[in-house]
């Protein structure tokens, strides 16, 4: 793994912090057999509970952070590598952001499925909305409304980030330190236009209502180095 890459002629040290963000994020049940379709490109399956996938959206606007202010939405699914056990992680479907620096850092280093596009974010009657267009196209809103305050150090976590990328499966360690979360069960409106990616999203059975939606006032994030995820042979 390097200590740092060059991206767009800067020095991106590894690993990466992100020392201050918000976010909002919503899970919900998905279609298993759709998620299955979806995975199936990097060698992954789904994680499944109840017999459902498990789907998640959310959006962040980053303030502070080593690849600059910037903002982002993401479609991801919970995933493990067949075969072997506690390989459980995000699998980072689509990852629009609206600055270039960040877009080329985010393929290059970490092979994460970056794409420029217009991303709006703003508060609504107690709660937020974003609002994705790639190319002038409407792809997707999320409205998450306001939640209930929940324990310090609700919504942190140690986990993976799987990306897949000409070929090549990566896994990034990442570890969120958010404060300042509120949530609820349901409290998320998705809406979806004609989009290729939002005819995945309804394949996968949205727009339905969320199991639990949150919002985190203050987020800080770190990013390690990727690694190449070699396949299974059930994968081969």
């Amino acid at each position: 793994m390097a200590e740092a890459h060059t991206v767009l002629g800067e020095q991106v040290r590894m690993p990466v912090e992100i020392r201050h963000a918000d976010a909002a994020s919503a899970l919900f049940f998905a279609d298993t057999a759709a998620a299955r379709e979806l995975l199936a490109p990097a060698g992954l399956e789904p994680v499944t509970v109840l017999g459902r996938a498990i789907l998640s959206l959310a959006f962040v606007r980053y303030v502070d952070g080593d690849l600059g202010p910037y903002h982002e939405f993401a479609f991801s699914l919970m995933a493990r590598q067949p075969g072997r056990k506690d390989s459980t992680g995000a699998y980072i479907h689509w990852l629009p952001v609206n600055q270039s620096f960040t877009c080329e850092a985010g393929q290059s280093i970490w092979g994460f499925p970056k794409l420029m596009a217009d991303i709006d974010i703003m508060p609504v009657g107690g709660g937020h909305l974003c609002d994705v267009r790639v190319d002038g196209e409407f792809v997707v809103s999320m409205r998450v409304a306001g939640g209930l305050p929940m324990p310090g150090g609700a919504g942190g976590a140690s986990i993976d980030a799987y990306t897949h990328r000409n070929g090549t499966l990566r896994r990034t360690p990442w570890v969120m330190n958010p404060s300042a979360v509120r949530g609820r069960p349901g409290g998320v409106r998705v809406e979806l236009g004609n989009h290729p990616i939002s005819q995945q999203l309804r394949a996968l059975g949205l727009p339905r209502g969320a199991l639990f939606g949150s919002r985190i006032g203050s987020l800080a994030m770190t990013f390690a180095d990727a690694t190449t995820v070699l396949p299974t042979r059930e994968a081969r």
